[in-house]
């Protein structure tokens, strides 16, 4: 897995924000997941993020898991957000190929709710080069704030799929 968190020439240029959006406040990301559909809905906002090993910290007495992301901000374009996203009722936590080098950057694709015996389950967070993160929970219960200021971010991401899309539509044209 690659140390760098995306390969900005694979990135898109940002476009700047729609005639009126440069002037209006975006209220910081406040999501609240109890089932696989509210799920779902933080992976699409979490989708691109950016950590490190060393920002995935289990409390297993307490049974909770906060992690903290760079976040690329698709609802406001073009900034990112420090954002931190908890898990309670969590059971167990293991990784699989994931890096063990707590400064490793870890870019994250997805985030998929499996239930087991109801109402708990299995969160799995997907992230680039194939590790992953298996979070068994007793029942779903996960928290994602912004927790700082935005700033510019560099480029967009972008993804190869993405771009074999583009290839295949413009060349019907």
């Amino acid at each position: 897995m690659s140390t760098e968190a995306f390969n900005p020439d694979a990135a898109r240029p940002i476009e700047p924000p729609a005639p009126g959006d440069a002037g209006r406040a975006i209220e910081p990301l406040r999501l609240l997941a109890e089932d696989g559909e509210d799920l779902a809905i933080i992976s699409a906002a979490l989708q691109d993020a950016i950590l490190r090993p060393a920002d995935i910290v289990w409390e297993k007495a307490a049974r909770r898991l906060t992690i903290e992301f760079s976040r690329f901000c698709w609802e406001c374009g073009g900034t990112r957000v420090r954002s931190a996203m908890q898990f309670g009722d969590v059971q167990a936590v293991r990784s699989r190929g994931l890096p063990r080098l707590p400064d490793a950057a870890l870019e994250l694709l997805a985030l998929d709710f499996e239930p087991t015996e109801a109402p708990g389950g299995r969160v799995t967070l997907m992230f680039a080069g194939g590790g992953d993160l298996r979070v068994e929970v007793e029942c779903l219960d996960a928290v994602v704030v912004d927790i700082s200021d935005r700033w510019p971010a560099r480029a967009a991401p972008a993804h190869p799929e993405d771009d074999a899309e583009a290839a295949t539509v413009g060349e019907g044209a």
